[in-house]
């Protein structure tokens, strides 16, 4: 369905030919494009890597059952329950898992960087941290709800010739013990957030929708545990305060200008009270 590492990597170094003889805003473009492929690779990549460190997968799982039910976490199973019985509900969250994390990236940056290009660079930099530590942490293996016999989970994919994987005795397209942290749920809520302070539509609200839908469906599938999600959220978070602060200290600049750049994520504060607002 996606391209493997060798072709983007191919095509990286082709937008780096490209980017190397032209000028202007072909230039920029390409430059972008072969940074996004190589990132592309690298993720891929990384996955076929990891995939071959499968062992202790289950186990992992099972101690990270035991955490949810520390926690008194919901259980996933009771999620799948609610749509197992409808076929039409389950493809379609078949397709969402396996087909939406992708265009929707693409699709944000490719607006970030031709309508918001102060805020592309950013969104680009936070997406280039959280995916390659996600990538690192990939290399504990982590079994997936549906790959877990005693769950009771039903590998909804594999139901109706959905899988990105194939049969779990397959290599399929992506690594399947990659549980943790939800590479899926970490693209998903940047996208609404870049999305988000990107425009002032009062419409871009609803695309709040898709980090919902992203949760719903990777849970429901049996592809990811809550914690997976909660884990992916916290990273997020952590990569965005780590590329605002290293940006500010590779680049001292007055906020006005750091912010033209694209460096720093828009931050709100309560307009100061005027005299007259004061005395009423």
């Amino acid at each position: 369905m996606w391209l493997p590492w060798n072709d983007a990597t191919l095509l990286a170094l082709v937008a780096l030919a490209v980017a190397w003889r032209a000028r202007g805003w072909l230039r920029a473009t390409a430059q972008e494009l072969a940074l996004v492929l190589g990132l592309y690779a690298l993720w891929r990549l990384a996955g076929d890597l990891a995939d071959r460190h499968a062992d202790g997968a289950l186990e992992n799982a099972r101690a990270l059952v035991r955490v949810q039910q520390w926690l008194h976490l919901p259980n996933e199973l009771d999620l799948q329950h609610q749509i197992i019985d409808h076929p039409a509900v389950v493809q379609f969250a078949n397709g969402y898992y396996a087909i939406a994390h992708v265009p929707a990236v693409v699709a944000v940056l490719v607006w970030l960087f031709f309508r918001h290009r102060d805020r592309y660079s950013w969104v680009r930099n936070t997406l280039a941290g959280f995916t390659a530590i996600s990538l690192l942490l990939h290399f504990i293996p982590m079994a997936p709800p549906r790959l877990l016999p005693e769950s009771g989970f039903v590998d909804t994919a594999l139901l109706y010739d959905q899988s990105v994987y194939g049969s779990p005795a397959a290599h399929g397209l992506s690594n399947q013990v990659a549980a943790i942290p939800s590479v899926h749920m970490g693209w998903a809520i940047l996208v609404a957030c870049a999305a988000i302070v990107g425009t002032t539509s009062r419409w871009r609200w609803l695309v709040l929708l898709h980090p919902v839908l992203t949760l719903w469906a990777i849970v429901a599938t049996g592809n990811h545990w809550w914690l997976d999600s909660i884990s992916a959220a916290a990273l997020l978070a952590v990569v965005v305060v780590a590329v605002q602060r290293a940006t500010a200290c590779w680049w001292p600049t007055p906020d006005h200008e750091r912010t033209a750049r694209g460096a720093t994520w828009p931050t709100w504060s309560p307009p100061s009270s005027s005299p007259s607002s004061s005395r009423r």
